[in-house]
């Protein structure tokens, strides 16, 4: 298995219990995908670069995870589904 790190973007409105069931829903996606999820890290809202879906902030969530590189284009389709996310990058950590 290799280390990568997912961070994605929820829509600024996303707080409290309603962030938690969309980090939950990914935790769950990377489960799926026979993953494990080392660390969740929820940056907060920020300002974005150029507007996406008409919003200028998002809410950013960094997750360190643990998988099979053949899961990751698994996961990135399955993120690409999911209309709560509104970007996600998933890089692989040496």
């Amino acid at each position: 298995m290799r280390s990568y790190e997912l961070v994605f973007i929820v829509p600024p409105d996303a707080e409290g219990d309603e962030l938690s069931a969309v980090v939950d829903t990914v935790e769950g996606l990377v489960k799926r995908v026979d993953g494990t999820v080392a660390r969740v890290d929820p940056w907060g809202l920020r300002r974005l670069a150029y507007p996406i879906q008409g919003q200028w902030e998002g809410q950013y969530v960094l997750m360190v995870l643990e998988m099979e590189p053949q899961s990751v284009s698994e996961l990135e389709r399955s993120l690409k589904l999911n209309e709560q996310v509104m970007r996600h990058l998933v890089v692989r950590v040496d």
